[in-house]
């Protein structure tokens, strides 16, 4: 196409003062020189005539040429027929003048729209994966257990939730979900128990690509995804065994099973239902402050402090909402201990604790005997971690899988 512009722009000029030679050989029809030598001669000519600046306008190149080559298929009109056409064209992104600021500019534009476009376009849904399946032998029972990872898709997980179940778990599961939310589990498909070849290889890994694709479909059911007894049947065990462990004193065990816990909990959206669910945000809550507890034992006061400042963020009221309640105010049970850990911990490690001794003391001249209260690890230990029935059995991973 550019051979054709400057061809064309070649006999233009020529138009204007043609030597007697060119004219003959234009008479006769016939061209000696192939193109590419054509080009190689004029252009010293083409540039000498034009000052040595070469520069194509839409509308000026239109107008010189006949109207029947501009709609050709090779044709400028033609090739940028779509982006005129389109209102994202290149016309839109483009700047008109000719200065390097001016593009400089529009570059910043789009790479900060794009930043700024590009967290939307990231999947937020989570992906189940089977990653071991082991046949457990025990005293009266055989079944075989599966080991499933949580990721969170669109991003490079490194801190996947990890989870052990049966296949009577997946069978609880379903049987309450489908007491609870008959209409949304319509075309959920479950795996029906087999009564032969149950521990066989090819079994099992159908069964697992099966689990996968189960706990797949219930997340992508909006309804079913924010469903307690959906989000419980991931988290709950390993929050009560973190409650049993902390009760015996092990509590780096018990740190490891909380963590797991607490990351679920995140990946499955658990923070953002603590309005809507209070019973989320009772585990919620219990998870960051056994977490402290735990980490203060241990003596590491970084991590103690910083998981105590997320669980107040979530559960201190601020100070005009609590000087409008009738005193004595009616707290959560955690928040004073965990008001008074805060403080300590973050004496501990030189950071600013003026804030939660305002409201400490806020607290205090409402009535509130703060010097009676429970300190945090006692009312961990007292807490019962019902699920959404109502049960409060406190298991062990082990006792679990029973």
């Amino acid at each position: 196409m550019a051979s054709k512009l400057l061809d064309r722009l070649r006999r233009t000029l020529f138009k204007e003062g043609e030597h007697p030679a060119d004219a003959d050989r234009d008479a006769d029809g016939t061209d000696d020189f192939p193109e590419s030598s054509e080009l190689e001669d004029d252009t010293d000519y083409v540039s000498a005539r034009l000052g040595g600046t070469l520069s194509f306008e839409g509308d000026a190149v239109l107008d010189s040429e006949d109207a029947g080559e501009a709609s050709g298929q090779d044709s400028d009109s033609d090739f940028f027929g779509e982006s005129l056409d389109n209102p994202c064209s290149s016309t839109d992104i483009s700047p008109t003048s000719p200065t390097l600021k001016g593009s400089n500019m529009l570059t910043r534009q789009l790479q900060e729209s794009w930043r700024s476009l590009r967290p939307r376009c990231v999947s937020e849904k989570l992906i189940f994966e089977v990653t071991d399946a082991n046949v457990v032998q025990e005293m009266s029972s055989k079944y075989v257990l599966y080991t499933i990872h949580v990721i969170r898709s669109g991003t490079f997980d490194k801190t996947p939730g990890v989870i052990t179940r049966r296949y009577t778990d997946f069978e609880r599961l379903h049987g309450r979900l489908r007491r609870r939310h008959g209409d949304e589990m319509e075309g959920v498909y479950f795996p029906r128990k087999k009564l032969r070849r149950n521990f066989a290889a090819e079994t099992i890994a159908k069964r697992s690509r099966a689990f996968e694709q189960y706990l797949g479909h219930l997340h992508s059911l909006p309804e079913l995804r924010a469903a307690p007894i959906f989000l419980e049947f991931f988290y709950l065990g390993d929050l009560r065994a973190g409650q049993m462990l902390l009760r015996v004193g092990r509590y780096q065990e018990a740190v490891g099973a909380l963590l797991n816990a607490l990351r679920l909990q995140e990946k499955l959206g658990c923070q953002q239902l603590l309005q809507q669910q209070p019973l989320q945000k009772v585990h919620w809550l219990f998870t960051l402050a056994a977490l402290v507890s735990c980490f203060q034992d241990l003596e590491q006061p970084t991590e103690a402090q910083e998981n105590c400042d997320r669980a107040l963020q979530d559960l201190a009221p601020s100070p005009e909402a609590l000087k409008q309640q009738p005193p004595p105010p009616q707290l959560h049970p955690l928040l004073v201990p965990l008001l008074q850990a805060n403080v300590r911990l973050s004496w501990k490690i030189s950071k600013d604790k003026r804030r939660w001794e305002a409201l400490l003391q806020d607290i205090q001249e409402l009535g509130v005997d703060v010097g009676s209260q429970p300190n945090l690890k006692e009312c961990l230990i007292k807490e019962n971690l019902e699920d959404s029935e109502g049960d409060a059995k406190s298991k062990s991973k082990g006792e679990e899988h029973a």
